[in-house]
């Protein structure tokens, strides 16, 4: 039988490694912006439907038939404007950016294509297409990772070292990762605050944790103003920096070009990234900067690790 995912309750427990982040940083934190308009669900690419989600859409686009324009609208906002705005707010502080690339939503916005390849932010594939790879057959998934690869090569000008699919990962995703061969590192996962090591197939693979909770998509399940999102995302960093004192972890704040993108929720995102660039012994840098962090300071101990 083909390697599967076994569930770890018990991870690091009370005594989780040193991350020895440069400088003596007491957090890492990465801010991520996941890119995917124009690689949802769609009438165009033969789902049916217009996909909805983490939009301002009050309706849900299950079970729903034919062509939304509203909600085609709304993710349009993201690729034509929230991108653009998002991508100021980090240059004019000069700090850095992950990207979590739709392979897809990429080749169609060539002017944003050719400005994250000019920027210097890393980016880690998000699939070929923003749909739920759970739902997809091993061969089709495999063929996603093949096609996303070719494609944010040509676009961004380099293949990506890390993965994040929709929401979660099929029980096949993480051994067809390891199986292409190019991926050091994958995200689907939320049940951690530092990176950890798996054994797939007999092959290290890394695990760099992502997170829901320090997310916009808190915009999309009911939350109205950007002083409520400043604040939950400023109190994670000020317990992360707190704790950080004597056991440092990682910090990954996740947006949305469709919902923090609009400017009284962009205001937030301005208030959060000033009030970090104020502290001292904080490690704001790209994904693929911790995984090699990872990699070079705590390297793979060897074979047994959730096989």
């Amino acid at each position: 039988m083909s390697w599967q995912p076994t569930r770890d309750l018990i991870g690091y427990g009370a005594n989780p490694p040193d991350p020895k982040w440069p400088d003596g940083a007491r957090i890492a934190i990465n801010f991520v912006v996941n890119y995917e308009e124009g690689s949802e669900p769609s009438m165009q690419d033969g789902e049916g439907y217009t996909e909805t989600g983490l939009t301002e859409s009050s309706s849900s686009s299950v079970g729903l038939k034919g062509r939304d324009l509203a909600g085609e609208g709304m993710f349009e906002y993201g690729s034509r404007v929230g991108f653009w705005r998002i991508m100021r707010a980090f240059q004019e502080r000069g700090l850095p950016l992950t990207v979590f690339g739709c392979a897809l939503a990429l080749e169609r916005n060539p002017p944003a294509a050719e400005a994250i390849r000019k920027s210097g932010f890393d980016v880690c594939c998000h699939g070929w297409r923003w749909i739920r790879h759970f739902q997809l057959t091993e061969a089709e998934e495999r063929d996603h990772i093949g096609k996303a690869i070719v494609s944010l090569k040509r676009t961004v000008g380099e293949r990506p070292a890390g993965w994040y699919c929709r929401y979660g990962p099929s029980v096949n995703t993480r051994r067809l990762l390891v199986e292409e061969g190019g991926f050091i590192y994958d995200s689907d996962y939320y049940g951690d605050e530092l990176p950890f090591w798996q054994t797939v197939e007999g092959k290290p693979h890394l695990v760099v944790p992502y997170s829901l909770t320090n997310n916009d998509g808190k915009y999309a399940a009911g939350m109205t103003h950007a002083d409520q999102w400043f604040s939950l995302v400023r109190d994670a960093f000020d317990v992360l920096y707190h704790e950080g004192a004597t056991a440092p972890k990682m910090m990954s704040v996740g947006l949305h070009q469709r919902l923090i993108g609009h400017p009284g929720r962009m205001a937030g995102l301005w208030r959060l990234l000033d009030y970090i660039r104020k502290r001292e012994g904080v490690w704001v840098t790209r994904r693929i900067e911790i995984a090699r962090h990872w990699i070079a300071t705590h390297p793979y101990p060897g074979k047994g690790l959730n096989e």
